[in-house]
């Protein structure tokens, strides 16, 4: 098993930007310069050969908790008792794991058609600082 930590907050993927040039137009990836620094995180954990058999993932999103969920004064360590347990707001789960799974791309496994498994979770950190959190299961050569 491959486990990496990243730290900082979770990035979702970006959608693709058009953009029109004389007579054609370019597609262009806005999320590509922080994928590339996401994926150079990962240098020291990284296979020599990318998977190439179903591989299972497992990532927990942490975000950082605003200062609104803190209370004041000698309190300003303390949650406040309306702070939010769950993250339930943007970015959504689906656009952080395209993220995650497009930076990793042909690194860790040859395409991600072979992730036949994903657990993701979205979270608030308990250490302060948001971080993204993978475990990525190696594939076996048993059936």
């Amino acid at each position: 098993m491959i486990s990496i930590t990243i730290n900082g907050n979770p990035k979702p993927q970006a959608r693709p930007r058009f953009v029109k040039r004389s007579s054609f137009v370019t597609v262009y990836d806005k999320s590509k310069q922080d994928k590339k620094d996401f994926l150079t995180e990962t240098d020291e954990v990284s296979p020599l050969e990318p998977f190439e058999s179903p591989t299972s993932v497992e990532i927990v999103f942490a975000f950082k908790r605003p200062k609104a969920h803190y209370g004041s004064g000698r309190n300003a360590n303390k949650l406040k008792p309306s702070a939010p347990k769950f993250h339930t707001k943007k970015p959504d789960i689906d656009n952080l794991q395209k993220f995650v799974f497009d930076a990793l791309n042909g690194v860790f496994w040859k395409d991600d058609s072979y992730i036949d498994e994903v657990v993701a979770r979205k979270c608030w950190s308990e250490v302060g600082e948001g971080y993204t959190s993978i475990k990525i299961t190696e594939p076996t050569d048993s059936n």
